[in-house]
């Protein structure tokens, strides 16, 4: 029996914020206290219990790895009541698990749906990213160019000096080179510990975040991640698969890729309408983080819609019993 392929985001779209909210909520209990692991489990465990009273029939294309690495969300998992149009999944529970276990900013729940075959299915290898918001020509910068190219093409397209444009950057010692390049132009630089998918979402909204451009090599999963929410919000968005070695290429095979040099563009990442939900835990420039008071506990969630760009911000306060 062929699974019914009506994607209906307009109804499927407030489920999926209750999944990103109550992974949220599990893992706020540990925020600032320093276990990593701990703080992951609990985003996963309430994410994949959501997960399964959805209507859907859901399979896990971008999740905790695979299944001898993943108990709960591994790649190839099957999630819903089994019920309702098959869709792909793509999640990250708990995208800062560093970032909740210190107390820092910009820890997110995050995910995404689609209908069945339509989002990359990106093994955990690097990816080279680069993306910027909306309102530019198509192809304003490209991975082809250096980082200094692509700062003087973005100033021109604004029609301003170099030194207006801030470029986000994963701090990372891989990226020194092209840190100290980006500082030549006279660009800003906005360097994050953590948390790519908020850094690339930041250039979607300058005038919010401050950010015109991402760059840098950062996780394909949440590459792909990222390029769900720039289809809802607008911008253009590349990626290229990095392989260190035989076991990653491998990776790369079973996961169906066959051109490994192939530049991915933000549609071929993401080929159908998309539904991208995020929560804050911790504080950040995208949403508040969980809120605790003695009766309730209060969240923060962006919910988005490729189909109509719509994005909604909603705060959720839920009774403390």
């Amino acid at each position: 029996m062929t699974p019914p392929s009506d994607f209906n985001d307009r109804m499927l779209s407030l489920g999926l914020a209750r999944v990103s909210e109550a992974a949220a909520h599990a893992s706020a209990d540990l925020i600032g206290r320093g276990d990593e692991k701990a703080a992951d489990q609990a985003a996963v465990t309430a994410m994949r219990n959501q997960l399964n009273m959805l209507d859907i029939q859901g399979t896990v294309v971008i999740g905790e790895g695979e299944r001898d690495e993943a108990p709960m969300l591994f790649i190839g998992e099957e999630v819903g009541a089994g019920s309702g149009p098959a869709v792909d999944i793509a999640l990250d529970p708990l995208e800062g698990t560093t970032l909740t276990a210190k107390d820092m900013p910009n820890a997110l729940t995050v995910i995404a749906m689609a209908p069945r075959g339509s989002l990359l299915h990106a093994p955990d290898v690097y990816m080279d990213k680069l993306a910027v918001g909306p309102g530019y020509e198509k192809d304003v910068v490209s991975l082809e160019m250096s980082p200094t190219e692509r700062v003087v093409a973005l100033a021109r397209a604004q029609g301003v000096a170099p030194k207006d444009i801030a470029v986000c950057i994963l701090d990372r010692p891989r990226h020194e080179d092209m840190i100290a390049e980006v500082r030549e132009t006279g660009a800003k630089i906005r360097l994050i510990t953590d948390g790519d998918v908020a850094g690339v979402i930041h250039c979607a909204e300058p005038d919010f975040t401050g950010i015109d451009m991402y760059m840098g090599a950062g996780g394909a999963p949440e590459g792909v991640l990222a390029a769900s929410a720039l289809k809802c919000m607008g911008g253009q968005m590349w990626g290229k698969l990095l392989f260190r070695n035989d076991d990653e290429r491998g990776r790369a095979t079973k996961a169906g890729i066959t051109d490994f040099d192939k530049i991915y563009t933000r549609d071929e990442m993401v080929r159908e309408d998309v539904i991208f939900a995020a929560t804050g835990v911790t504080d950040g420039s995208i949403v508040k983080g969980v809120r605790r008071e003695p009766t309730f506990i209060e969240s923060e969630t962006i919910l988005m819609r490729s189909k109509t760009g719509s994005v909604r911000r909603m705060v959720y306060r839920n009774p403390v019993r």
